[in-house]
């Protein structure tokens, strides 16, 4: 783990240290950086998820991933720093309210040495918290891009998302039992790989926050979300998905060779 090529590759600028203001710009700087994709999955590509895959993928190669990727790199490179990390099995909610496999997805629950306080983590949910939230608190913790809360279940904890309407909805659940990476998460990474229940072998998808909002590409429309306002661009040829790959995520992908 080469802390100052990992911070480069996020744009990280600031000394790195063992507190809260560090995990928070190093999450906000991740969120920015590196984008939530399955772009691999549609080119028949394996994603492996040991340290090495992930290194040379992400942080090499300038790609991003999806939770296990992105949230298994991220862990080695907070606990290199000196954060206490525990990997957690998050399942998410599907739009009939059933809850995924286990392993569904990965979660981090993080210390820092400045205070008893404790974060959940999470750069690879995708759309979702830009800043980590405090594990502890059960009121309303408002963000710049959200509102979020998390909620103690008999089982484990739910993380809700407030919606623009004022309702809330639910993105994923998970409990604290510390689990091992990546040995316990391998199964449901290939299960999201090659199944064709999960949403990840439906389609492509690439997304990552920005300052003011988020920026998404799939197979159809490049989405812009600013202050709450969205904006959908139809996308026309290959030649233009590639060109907009290109442009808002720095993502070439290399075509296979015979």
């Amino acid at each position: 783990m080469d802390i100052p090529t990992y911070l480069n590759r996020i744009n990280y600028r600031v000394a790195v240290r063992t507190d809260h203001d560090t995990l928070r710009g190093l999450h906000i700087a991740h969120m920015r950086a590196v984008p939530f994709e399955n772009l691999d999955i549609a080119l028949k590509r394996p994603i492996h998820i040991d340290e090495e895959s992930l290194w040379q993928k992400i942080v090499v190669n300038g790609r991003g991933g999806f939770c296990y990727e992105l949230n298994g790199l991220f862990a080695r490179l907070l606990k290199r720093i000196g954060f206490e990390v525990t990997y957690l099995n998050g399942r998410v909610f599907n739009k009939e309210g059933k809850l995924g496999i286990e392993f569904d997805h990965l979660a981090l629950l993080v210390k820092s040495l400045d205070s008893s306080a404790r974060w959940l983590v999470d750069v690879g949910f995708g759309d979702s918290f830009i800043e980590p939230l405090n594990f502890d608190d059960r009121g309303e913790q408002i963000q710049r891009l959200g509102t979020y809360r998390l909620d103690k279940t008999a089982d484990g904890f739910i993380v809700w998302r407030k919606k623009y309407d004022g309702s809330w909805e639910r993105q994923y659940f998970f409990d604290i039992e510390p689990r091992i990476f990546p040995q316990e998460y391998e199964a449901g990474c290939l299960y999201h790989q090659t199944s064709p229940l999960t949403s990840f072998t439906q389609g492509n998808v690439i997304s990552r926050a920005t300052e003011d909002g988020r920026i998404s590409l799939d197979d159809e429309y490049l989405t812009v979300t600013s202050n709450g306002k969205r904006a959908k661009q139809a996308v026309e040829s290959q030649d233009e998905y590639d060109r907009l790959l290109k442009e808002h995520f720095g993502v070439v992908l290399q075509k296979e060779t015979a």
